[in-house]
């Protein structure tokens, strides 16, 4: 029976090295995994770095788009702001008209009754429009100022300063910040000596 059990013995160990790797193999197995690993870190460091480029231009294309809205939303809102701001003006260049007549029917009504109900309906009317935002511009001795004023006449004269306002011949009228209609206006201007 020793025969036996040795024969085995010498079996079993025969089989176990044909099964086993010689040692240069293992070395050269351990040596193409790490090179593997070597080449696979660099390829995913790019990735890795491409990935990143892409994240950060999505996000500025994101943060460009959400500035352009907020632009449009900021520039609808004024645009209607303005809107209704202004949607009076030309309602309230038809009635300027009006408000002259009644300037003009005060300078030449006599005194009584008929003088006071025209001076109501113009205070009534005038008020209405400086609710709306309209109000006369100042002409009569201010500097003549052609954002506001029209000249109509230049007339030499030592009434008024030089380049001032001698004359308003018709009033001119802003609604808020915008000209409705200048002051038409006769300028001063002195004498040469």
């Amino acid at each position: 029976m020793g025969k036996a059990n040795g024969k085995g013995e010498v079996e079993r160990r025969r089989l176990d090295a044909e099964h086993e790797l010689p040692p240069a193999e293992e070395d050269g197995f351990v040596e193409a995994g790490a090179a593997d690993a070597t080449a696979e870190a660099p390829a995913a460091e790019d990735e890795l770095a491409r990935v990143k480029a892409e994240r950060d231009q999505l996000l500025d294309r994101m943060a460009r788009q959400q500035a352009e809205f907020e632009n449009a939303r900021k520039r609808a809102a004024r645009e209607q702001r303005d809107f209704k701001d202004y949607a009076v003006a030309e309602a309230v260049q038809s009635l300027l008209p009006v408000l002259d007549s009644f300037e003009r029917a005060l300078k030449t009504a006599p005194a009584g009754e008929f003088r006071n109900g025209v001076e109501l309906i113009y205070k009534q009317l005038a008020d209405t429009l400086a609710r709306l935002g309209v109000r006369p511009i100042a002409a009569q001795g201010e500097p003549f100022d052609p954002r506001h004023h029209e000249a109509v006449e230049v007339v030499e004269s030592t009434a008024a300063a030089d380049h001032h306002v001698l004359e308003e011949l018709q009033r001119g009228y802003m609604l808020k910040e915008r000209l409705l209609r200048p002051a038409m206006v006769r300028v001063a201007k002195h004498p040469k000596k």
